[in-house]
Order: structure tokens, then C-alpha cells, then sequence
């Protein structure tokens, strides 16, 4: 079990959104949100240094197509020195080295 503030970045809630919404239905999208507004999780608002560090990010990985949203993810993890990352995307997350750790920590650990 996960111990600690949940951090979602703002990129991350539509995307979530929409993908819950796309393979669980509007049911699971509803409680997804529910969850968010009763702050099970926090939304946790870009910086421009964060925007700055994500477009380093893009162009360092442009053959990687990281896009906005995963970059957005590790600078935001960067600042804050968080080092776990709960994600199922394992393609750009395990090739991705942010500038705190060598690695971030991807849970859940097996898919």
C-alpha cells in the first residue's frame, strides 16, 4: 500500500479521464472524478520551470514521442524529489533518467 500524498498532475487528469472512460465506461470515469474532487487524490498544478523542464524533456526524447503529459510527470517528480511513479506506461517511463535519481521507482512493481 502506498503511504503518503497521491500527486496527479493536472496534464495526467484528462488523459486518466479519458482512458478510464474508454476501456472501464462512464461509470468508472465518474468515480475516477469523484475521487479526485473529494481529494483522494491531489491535483498538483504545473510550474513554468515544469514547462521549461518538459520541453527539455520532449526534445531530449523526440525518437521516444514522450509527449507533455509524461514529461510533465518527470519534472514535477523532479522537483518535488519524488522517485515512485504509478503508471502502466513501462516504454517511456523505464527509458526515461530524470536529473534526482538514476531511475524512477514504477508502481505497481508487475503488470
Amino acid at each position: 500500500m502506498l503511504r503518503g500524498r497521491l500527486l496527479v498532475p493536472t496534464t495526467v487528469l484528462t488523459e486518466t479521464s479519458w482512458h478510464v472512460e474508454k476501456h472501464l465506461g462512464a461509470k468508472a470515469e465518474a468515480a475516477f472524478l469523484e475521487s479526485m474532487a473529494e481529494g483522494e487524490l491531489e491535483m498538483t498544478e504545473l510550474l513554468p520551470a515544469d514547462l521549461w523542464r518538459a520541453s527539455e524533456l520532449v526534445r531530449t526524447y523526440a525518437d521516444l514521442r514522450l509527449g507533455l503529459v509524461d514529461a510533465s510527470v518527470v519534472a514535477l517528480a523532479e522537483r518535488l524529489g519524488v522517485h515512485q511513479v504509478a503508471t502502466v506506461d513501462r516504454r517511456h517511463f523505464t527509458v526515461i533518467r530524470p536529473c534526482h535519481v538514476p531511475a524512477l521507482t514504477l508502481l505497481p512493481r508487475a503488470l
